[in-house]
């Protein structure tokens, strides 16, 4: 078999396509990159010899610049064989995303890391630019490297820690001025905590007997069709912590929810975890982060 033919083969209908049928021109690249992948592989004796075996790239690029023109340097023919190697078993996941979206995951050898990606790209829309944010902070490192991501439960994708935009990181805040830094900087707020959550109010009022109270947050999410109350905390976890938002809880559901809404939930974003304080919450609906300033 002439692997070489075949290559060139498919690029040049691939360069046809794209300028005949533009509008799915994307889905094209995809198909026609992995499939010259697919190929180099076979012409290098598969896998394990593929990786390693970049003289055969070298020969193919240049006679594909030669022939074709620009854009089949050897690294881009070397992130095509990646791109094979790499989703093989995730092409269906792949479809959605741009070659370049692509490029940027390549190097995860973690399979669920590459998996929560692909999701996060498909469920936010994200940019390249804004992967490549999300990557730069650790983002799937701080949702825990074991969680089932399409789990559905509201707390699956909220970081730990979450990150806090603030004038200045080093120094030491009050609560009220958490809660200001927070404010100014919602939308981020909001993707830190994870996907589908929206502002509904901020130290929303609410009488418990003869006493005012506020809720530091009150959101929604959209996803899961709850009401989320949010509690913020600069000292480590306490037993006390849980009792105060699990009474703001039964007053939204009592209150605020309709009928058609699941359980309210509540997140407690404090400065320290207490694990043996969480060990004796028995209420489902209730879930703890840190946070870290930027």
């Amino acid at each position: 078999m002439n692997y070489y033919n075949e290559i060139k083969e498919t690029l040049v209908k691939n360069e046809v396509y794209k300028k005949v049928k533009d509008y799915s021109k994307n889905k094209n690249d995809l198909n026609a990159y992995y499939e010259v992948g697919r190929l180099i592989v076979e012409a290098q004796g598969g896998e394990a010899r593929a990786k390693y075996g970049n003289k055969l790239i070298k020969e193919y690029s240049e006679r594909l610049t030669k022939e074709l023109g620009k854009g089949y340097s050897t690294r881009n023919l070397a992130l095509m064989r990646k791109y094979y190697i790499k989703f093989k078993n995730l092409q269906t996941l792949s479809a959605k995303l741009s070659w370049s979206h692509i490029c940027e995951l390549l190097d995860f050898e973690n399979i669920n890391k590459l998996k929560y990606y692909i999701y996060i790209i498909q469920t936010q829309n994200l940019s390249v630019r804004e992967l490549r944010e999300r990557i730069k902070s650790k983002e799937y490192e701080r949702i825990g490297q074991n969680v089932d991501f399409e789990e559905s439960k509201v707390n699956t994708l909220i970081k730990n820690p979450i990150l806090i935009k603030v004038k200045n990181k080093n120094e030491k805040l009050t609560e009220y001025a958490l809660h200001q830094a927070i404010l100014e900087n919602m939308e981020d707020f909001l993707k830190e905590l994870g996907v589908g959550f929206a502002f509904i109010g901020s130290e929303v009022k609410i009488k418990l007997g003869d006493r005012y109270n506020y809720i530091d947050f009150l959101l929604f999410n959209i996803h899961f069709n709850c009401y989320v109350v949010v509690e913020l905390k600069i000292t480590e976890l306490k037993a006390e912590y849980i009792g105060q938002i699990t009474k703001y809880i039964s007053y939204v559901d009592k209150n605020i929810k309709k009928p058609f809404h699941e359980d309210t939930v509540g997140v407690i974003i404090c400065k320290k975890d207490n694990k043996y304080v969480m060990e004796y919450c028995t209420n489902p609906n209730i879930f703890t982060s840190t946070y870290q300033t930027i």
